[in-house]
């Protein structure tokens, strides 16, 4: 199912299920001489294989044939399938008929050095049984977490979440405004008094404004959330009321602000599809939550500080179960 890979699982239960993606930026953001930084997104999921791209279409068992044998070992179309699914999104776009041949050399390369590692005996070195002990601990997380968590993700239960959390809240107060930026305090004072004499608020702003997108929008930052910028600018917009200007210039890490509300509006609740995803990710970390909680029921925990003495805060008991 779209939206839950392993990966994605691996991050969430090891960022102690801290947010995988973040809402996407409202239309229209200011630029950034007023706006406060925002959270990096995470990693968009790769597109699915489309009928365009045969070779990075998993092969079913009846589909599943031998094109390869490297040392009489046979090298399967189902490997081949799952190497294109793990090949960066530019390169699943390749043709077939270059993306074939590249993988299946990979795939016979790779073969090859197994098996002379294993000539060698390497599948007894230590360090590699270590490997594949973590390795196989990492699938049979995997798998449990994808079994667990991946049939809860349909559609119906992420348009429940959008109606609970979403649809039938009232929305965020929004506010559009201008401003002119300058870098020092007294030329920002000598406009708001320009201002206040019937002076033209766009026409300052190009004349006048160090924001470079001034010249062409007269200082029209669009409308806004409280969050999108600064505080320290926000809460002087917030505080005007429609057609006012700041009485005295605001002060930004980016220089002195006049700003002039030019209307307010509540914003309305964004649409399914806008925020399918950050619920689909909140879907994931609570099944991740409820899974862990299952999997430590009747266990004994001990932790242990960095000097081999007992965490105070975490004496051994076993983890109760969790309430329904």
């Amino acid at each position: 199912m779209r939206g839950l890979t392993l990966p994605a699982v691996v991050a969430t239960l090891s960022l102690g299920f801290t947010g995988l993606a973040q809402a996407q930026a409202p239309a229209g953001r200011p630029p950034a001489s007023a706006q406060a930084p925002a959270a990096t997104p995470a990693p968009a999921p790769a597109p699915a294989a489309t009928a365009a791209t045969p070779a990075t279409t998993p092969a079913t068992p009846a589909q599943d044939r031998v094109i390869a044998r490297v040392g009489g070992d046979p090298i399967m179309a189902s490997e081949l399938a799952e190497a294109a699914q793990g090949l960066p999104e530019e390169l699943r776009g390749m043709p077939q008929q270059m993306l074939y041949p590249m993988l299946l050399d990979q795939l016979v390369d790779r073969h090859a050095i197994v098996l002379s590692a294993r000539k060698q005996g390497l599948e007894k070195d230590p360090a590699v049984q270590k490997a594949v002990a973590r390795a196989t601990d990492l699938a049979m997380q995997n798998a449990l977490l994808s079994r667990e968590i991946v049939p809860t993700l349909t559609e119906d239960a992420i348009k429940a979440r959008y109606d609970r959390d979403f649809a039938n809240k009232p929305g965020e107060e929004e506010a559009h405004a201008a401003h002119i930026l300058v870098a020092d305090e007294d030329k920002a004072k000598a406009i708001i008094k320009e201002l206040n004499g019937g002076g033209d608020f766009e026409k300052l702003a190009r004349e006048n404004s160090t924001d470079p997108s001034a010249k062409g929008n007269g200082g029209d930052l669009g409308f806004f959330k409280k969050n999108d910028m600064l505080p320290e600018f926000s809460n002087a917009a917030f505080a005007l009321k429609p057609g006012q200007i700041t009485e005295t210039p605001v002060k930004t890490r980016f220089g002195w602000h006049v700003i002039k509300l030019l209307e307010r509006r509540t914003a309305p609740p964004p649409a399914l599809d806008a925020v399918k995803d950050e619920i689909r990710q909140s879907l994931i970390q609570e099944g991740v939550t409820k899974v862990l909680a299952r999997a430590k029921v009747g266990l004994s925990v001990e932790k242990f500080n960095q000097d081999g003495t007992p965490m105070t805060d975490s004496p051994a008991a076993a983890v109760p179960a969790p309430a329904k």
